[in-house]
């Protein structure tokens, strides 16, 4: 689980990412982005409607997945930038946990959001 400095915390964040971000959709799920200069670190939400499965088990599920692999990607977040994931394909709870990184660095990137910190030997 991802810490609690990087969860949103109330609704009317959410509304904010939705109206002012950019959004970068996938075949599973799409990312929405926003810049956020009043923070030092970054944010994340996953939403999966009732409408991708009834089960609440199989949602949370769901995201529990996803914020593993935004908790390992966190290091490579720089900015501090509001993020929230859309599921909206009830096959997220079935793929390989690989491809679903994949897919989310993918899309990560094109956003701009993930980069590779350059690490110096000393």
């Amino acid at each position: 689980m991802i810490s609690r400095k990087n969860r949103f915390h109330g609704y009317g964040s959410l509304k904010h990412v939705y109206r002012n971000g950019q959004a970068i959709r996938g075949p599973l799920f799409s990312v929405r982005y926003l810049e956020n200069p009043k923070r030092k670190d970054y944010r994340v939400a996953v939403v999966v409607s009732r409408k991708v499965n009834k089960s609440a088990v199989a949602r949370n599920r769901i995201r529990r997945r996803l914020y593993e692999i935004i908790r390992t990607l966190g290091i490579d977040i720089v900015r501090p930038f509001d993020i929230v994931i859309n599921v909206f394909h009830d096959t997220v709870q079935d793929e390989p946990p690989q491809r679903l990184e994949e897919q989310l660095k993918r899309q990560l990137k094109e956003a701009g959001v993930l980069v590779k910190r350059i690490t110096r030997e000393s």
